[in-house]
């Protein structure tokens, strides 16, 4: 286990802010990982920075760095609620619409009841991606 550099919080406080924030969603199950599964989902390493990595069978896909924990954590709890949001939308799919445009307004509903910030950057990402004119979320 990496102890907390400067300012940087443990990696067990992490964790601990992880459950109180799935909490808040309902999913009491949900936890970060501080070791490569090897299976592709994500963890965390607190080094020089917070790192958020995934890899695969021994190899690297993806590593983001910051030094901002609520950076950190949206990234985190983006995992869970992109996932919980394609949940709902495959139980309440609508008939010819995008399936999208109902996964992503949910994936902001569920982000709003943790940050307005979060949310916000979301529904900036998903404009971008359907076109203003297409979310309403």
């Amino acid at each position: 286990m990496n102890p907390s550099h400067g300012n940087l919080l443990s990696v067990q406080t992490i964790k601990q802010r992880v459950k109180e924030l799935a909490c808040h969603l309902g999913r009491e199950d949900f936890f970060i990982r501080t070791e490569p599964s090897g299976y592709g989902s994500p963890y965390i390493e607190v080094l020089d920075a917070y790192h958020f990595v995934i890899e695969e069978r021994g190899f690297e896909l993806e590593r983001r760095i910051t030094n901002d924990l609520d950076e950190l954590l949206y990234w985190i709890m983006r995992g869970l609620t992109t996932a919980m949001a394609w949940d709902y939308e495959m139980q309440n799919r609508r008939e010819g619409e995008d399936s999208r445009r109902q996964a992503f307004a949910k994936d902001v509903e569920l982000l709003g009841r943790l940050s307005s910030h979060w949310a916000n950057l979301q529904r900036q990402k998903y404009t971008k991606i359907l076109g203003a004119r297409h979310f309403y979320g």
